[in-house]
C-alpha cells in the first residue's frame, strides 16, 4: 500500500448479496479441494459413487486449521483485488498445507509452476494424489508450495519471518496467520513485540491474524480459553488494535471478515499517512485480526459418537476411511465432500467456474506468485567495499592486534554505507559488546518506541536490529533473506544454540529449494559468532560452549560452511566471501579481544582461498619429512599451537615440525562428502600417512575425529579442544583446564616421539612442573604468570 495513493476505504462495508454468494462459493471450493487432498486418489469430482478404491490407503494430513485458513485466504484475495494491494501470505499453523495448496491452485499459480497439475479433472486428480504421498508433497506449507516463505513443519516462527519480510519493503503487506497453538511457543510469544521496531515510512506492514480455533493436537489452547476482555487487553498491551471476527455461521462470518479487513486496511493507511506527516512520532498501534472459528469448520459434526467439529478430534484426519472401518464412514466422507456442492463450483472438465475464478487477483498480485515469496527474483548483489583496504599491517608474525571482530566492524560499516536499503545486521543487544561498534558511525539501531536523551544509537530508522531474543534476530533475518535481501546475525557463541531448531528449518529450506527448478537462490545466512568459549574471563562456565559447530555440520554438505579465521586479515577475507555467497549457511567464529596477528593481507587471502595450508614460516620441515604435524583451527588454538612450536624449537630443535592451519573446517572431510573437502592425496600431502598429528581445535575434540575418521592417518590424529571444563578464569587458564595449552601440546609431541630421548623426558617434567606452578599462581594472584602474559611468537 503506497502512502502516495489516494485509497478511500470505508471502515464497515457490507458485502452485496452477489459478492457474498461468490465468496462463500470460492471458500467451498477451497474446502472441497482440501478434503480431496486429504482423502482421494481418484474420482476427484465425485461423478461416480465413492468407493474405497478412490480413497488413499494411508490418510495423512491436518484438517483442523485448514477451513479457517481457506476462509482467510479467500477474503485476502477479495481485499487485494479491491485495493490492488501488494500482499503475501504466511501460514503460521503450517499444518494447514491443504489450504495454501488449494488457494494457489484456485488462483492458477500452482499450475503455472507445476504444469502437470492442470486446472481440469485430471490435474485435480494429480493434485489430490500427490498430497502426503510417496514422491509427492508434504502436509505443510513447504518450499514446494508457491507463495510460501515459511516452512510450517515447526511452529513458532511465522510472525518473526513476517516482520523480517516487511523490513525495507514499504509497499508490502504481510498477512501472517498465527495459530493459537503456535502462539504458545516462546519465539511466537516474543514476536508480538516486533511492532516496536517497524518503521511505517521505510518498512511494510504486518497484519497478524490470530486464528483461535480452540485446540492443539489434544488439548485446548490458552488464548482460546481466556476471557475476551483479557484477550483484548493482552493485545492492546502489546501495541495492537484487535479486530474480532467470531462465530460459525458462514454468512455472518463472511460479512464480519470483510468488514474487519476493511477496517484493518483503513488503520494501516492511517499509520502510513501519520508517519509521512509526523516522521518522528512514537510507534503506532498496528491492527490485528482475531478470528475465532470452529476447529475443523464445515467438517463432520460427529463420528462414532464423538463430536468432531469444534474439538481437538478434528486436528488431523477427522474421519477414518478404510476396509477396516464401517462402511458408513465412506458414505459420510462422500456426504461431507458433496456438502460443498462441487457441481456448482467446477464445470464438467473440472475447471473453476469463470465467475469464481474472477475473484482471484491476477498476475503477481496473487499471493502465490508475489515475487517477494521467491526472493531470488528480487535479489541484487551487494555493493562491496574492497576488503583488503581494511587490512591490519603484519610486519612479522605475532604482532599485537586490536581484536579481529573490531577490524571487521569497519568493513561492515562500509557495507552498510554502500547498501542502505538491502543489508542489515541483526543481534541480541550485543553489537557493541561484540566489538562491531564501528557500524554506528554510519547507522543506528532501528527503534520505534520511546527514546530518551541518554540513549545511544536509537532512531526510527537504522540498519541494526537488536532485541534480546536470539529467536527474533534469527527469524527477522530469515524473513529478510527469503524476500531477497542480505544480512548478518552476530551472537555470543554459547547462546546461538537457542536457535538450533530455527537453523535446522532454514537449512532444510535451502536444501529443498535447491531441488525445485522454479525456486531461485537467495543470499546466504551469515552467522558471526564471537565472545567465544576461550575468552569468557568474567562470565565463566555458563558462557562457554562451542558446540554449535557440531550441530551445523550435521546438515547437507551443499548447504553448510564453517570458517575459523585465525586473525583479522583472514576474517576480512572470509567475511567478504560469505557476504558474496548465495544459498548457504555460513558460520564464522572469530575473537573480539586483542590477539596476535599472523598473516599480512596477501598471505591471508591466499590462505583463506585454500582454506587449509602449511605455514612454512612457522615450520622447519622444508627440506625433509616432518616428525610431527602441529595443526590448529581457531584463533586461540592457533596461538597455543605456535607457542608450543616455539618451545619445541628452543628446547628440542632436532624435531622437524610442520604447522598446518585450518580456516575452512570442512576441508577436513573427504571431497566425496563435502564440495570443499580435500581428496585423499592432498590430505596426505598435508598430514602425512604415518606421522603424529597434534590438533588444537576451537570446539569439542571429537568433531575432528568425526570429520577425519576415514583418512589414512586418522589413528595418529590426537585432538585437543574444549572438554566441558570451565569457570571464571583467565583465557590462558581456560586452555590449561581443557588441556589445550602450549604445555600440554608439547607434552603430546614428546609422548609420541620417542627419539626426543632424555631431553624430551626432562622437558616434559619441567612443563608438568610449570602446569602445577601455574595453578598455584592462578589461585594466589588470579592472573597468568608474567612469562605467559608477555609471551611473543619467536621466529
Amino acid at each position: 500500500m503506497n502512502i502516495t495513493e489516494d485509497i478511500i476505504i470505508e471502515e464497515r462495508t457490507s458485502l452485496t448479496a452477489e459478492m457474498l454468494n461468490k465468496i462463500n462459493a470460492y471458500w467451498r471450493a477451497a474446502n472441497y479441494l482440501s478434503v480431496g487432498q486429504l482423502y482421494l486418489r481418484d474420482n476427484p469430482l465425485l461423478k461416480d459413487p465413492l468407493k474405497l478404491t478412490h480413497v488413499k490407503n494411508m490418510l495423512l494430513g491436518h484438517w483442523g486449521t485448514t477451513p479457517g485458513q481457506n476462509f482467510i485466504y479467500t477474503h485476502l484475495n477479495n481485499i487485494i483485488k479491491k485495493y490492488d494491494l501488494n500482499m503475501l501470505y504466511i501460514s503460521g499453523p503450517g499444518h494447514g498445507g491443504p489450504a495454501v495448496v488449494a488457494g494457489t491452485y484456485l488462483e492458477g499459480t500452482y499450475s503455472e509452476v507445476y504444469p502437470e497439475i492442470t486446472q481440469d479433472t485430471e490435474g485435480m486428480k494429480k493434485l489430490f494424489t500427490q498430497f502426503s504421498y510417496p514422491g509427492g508433497i508434504s502436509s505443510h506449507a513447504s518450499p514446494q508450495t508457491p507463495g510460501s516463505i515459511h516452512e510450517g513443519g515447526e511452529l513458532g516462527y511465522s510472525l518473526s519471518h513476517a516482520f523480517g519480510a516487511a523490513l525495507d519493503n514499504p509497499d508490502l503487506i504481510i498477512a501472517c496467520v498465527v495459530g493459537d497453538g503456535e502462539a504458545e511457543t516462546g519465539p511466537l510469544a516474543t514476536a508480538w513485540h516486533s511492532n516496536k521496531f517497524l518503521n511505517p515510512l521505510g518498512d511494510g506492514a504486518v497484519l497478524p491474524i490470530l486464528h483461535l480455533n480452540g485446540y492443539k493436537i489434544s488439548n485446548p489452547t490458552i488464548l482460546a480459553r481466556i476471557s475476551g476482555e483479557e484477550l483484548e487487553q493482552l493485545f492492546r498491551g502489546y501495541g495492537y488494535v484487535p479486530i474480532f471476527v467470531e462465530g460459525s455461521e458462514p454468512e455472518l462470518m463472511h460479512q464480519a471478515m470483510a468488514a474487519a479487513l476493511e477496517q484493518a486496511m483503513h488503520l494501516l493507511k492511517q499509520i502510513k499517512y501519520n508517519a509521512y506527516e509526523h516522521p518522528n512520532s512514537v510507534h503506532s498501534k498496528w491492527p490485528m485480526i482475531i478470528l475465532r472459528s470452529p476447529k475443523g469448520w464445515t467438517g463432520p459434526q460427529e463420528v462414532g459418537g464423538h463430536k468432531i467439529e469444534g474439538t481437538f478430534r478434528s486436528h488431523q484426519i477427522p474421519l477414518s476411511v478404510s476396509a477396516a472401518d464401517p462402511e458408513s464412514h465412506l458414505q459420510l466422507l462422500e456426504k461431507w465432500m458433496k456438502s460443498y456442492k462441487p457441481e456448482e463450483l467446477f464445470d464438467e472438465n473440472g475447471r473453476l467456474m469463470p465467475e469464481l475464478a474472477d475473484l482471484a487477483p491476477k498476475g503477481d498480485s496473487r499471493m502465490g506468485s508475489n515475487p517477494h515469496t521467491n526472493g531470488g527474483l528480487l535479489l541484487k548483489p551487494l555493493r562491496m567495499p574492497g576488503f583488503m583496504s581494511y587490512s591490519v599491517p603484519v610486519p612479522e608474525p605475532g604482532v599485537k592486534g586490536e581484536g579481529d571482530v573490531h577490524v571487521a566492524g569497519r568493513f561492515l560499516r562500509d557495507v552498510i554505507k554502500q547498501n542502505p536499503a538491502n543489508f542489515r545486521i541483526f543481534g541480541p543487544d550485543e553489537t557493541v559488546s561484540n566489538r562491531l561498534e564501528a557500524v554506528f558511525e554510519t547507522t543506528n539501531r532501528q527503534w520505534n518506541s520511546e527514546i530518551k536523551d541518554d540513549d545511544e544509537y536509537l532512531a526510527p530508522m537504522g540498519r541494526v536490529m537488536e532485541m534480546l531474543s536470539e529467536h527474533q534476530c534469527e527469524g527477522w533475518l530469515e524473513g529478510y533473506l527469503l524476500t531477497g535481501r542480505h544480512g548478518v546475525f552476530n551472537c555470543y557463541e554459547a547462546f546461538i544454540h537457542i536457535v538450533d531448531s530455527m537453523f535446522n528449518q532454514h537449512a532444510k529450506w535451502l536444501k529443498t529449494t535447491r531441488e525445485i527448478p522454479w525456486r531461485t537462490k537467495i543470499a546466504s545466512l551469515n552467522i558471526l559468532l564471537t565472545s567465544t568459549v576461550w575468552r569468557q574471563d568474567h562470565n565463566g562456565f555458563t558462557h562457554q560452549d562451542p558446540g554449535f559447530i557440531d550441530h551445523v555440520v550435521n546438515k547437507k554438505s551443499e548447504i553448510v560452511r564453517v570458517y575459523l579465521p585465525p586473525d583479522a586479515n583472514c576474517l576480512l577475507s572470509v567475511m567478504d566471501h560469505c557476504l558474496r555467497s548465495y544459498h548457504y549457511v555460513n558460520v564464522v567464529i572469530a575473537g573480539k579481544h586483542p590477539s596476535p596477528q599472523w598473516l599480512d593481507m596477501d598471505e591471508a587471502v591466499d590462505h583463506c582461498t585454500r582454506g587449509i595450508s602449511i605455514w612454512d614460516w612457522a615450520s622447519n620441515d622444508q627440506d625433509c619429512d616432518p616428525d610431527v604435524v602441529m595443526t590448529c583451527s581457531g584463533d586461540v588454538p592457533t596461538l597455543e599451537t605456535l607457542a608450543a612450536v616455539s618451545i619445541l624449537k628452543e628446547h628440542l630443535p632436532q624435531i622437524k615440525v610442520r604447522v598446518v592451519n585450518v580456516v575452512d573446517l570442512l576441508k577436513l572431510e573427504r571431497q566425496s562428502e563435502h564440495p570443499h573437502g580435500l581428496n585423499d592425496h592432498d590430505f596426505n600431502e598435508l598430514f602425512t600417512t604415518d606421522k603424529p598429528v597434534i590438533f588444537a581445535f576451537h570446539g569439542y575434540p571429537w568433531l575432528i575425529h568425526r570429520l577425519t575418521y576415514n583418512r589414512t592417518n586418522n589413528p595418529n590424529i590426537h585432538v585437543r579442544g574444549y572438554k566441558e571444563e570451565g569457570t571464571i578464569t583467565t583465557s590462558f587458564d581456560m586452555t590449561v583446564l581443557n588441556e589445550m595449552d602450549r604445555f600440554h601440546l608439547v607434552i603430546d609431541v614428546i609422548d609420541r616421539l620417542p627419539q626426543t630421548g632424555s631431553k624430551g623426558t626432562y622437558l616434559k617434567q619441567k612443563l608438568q612442573d610449570k602446569l602445577v606452578e601455574h595453578r598455584q599462581y592462578i589461585n594466589a594472584h588470579g592472573q597468568d604468570m608474567p612469562e605467559i602474559t608477555n609471551w611473543k611468537w619467536a621466529d
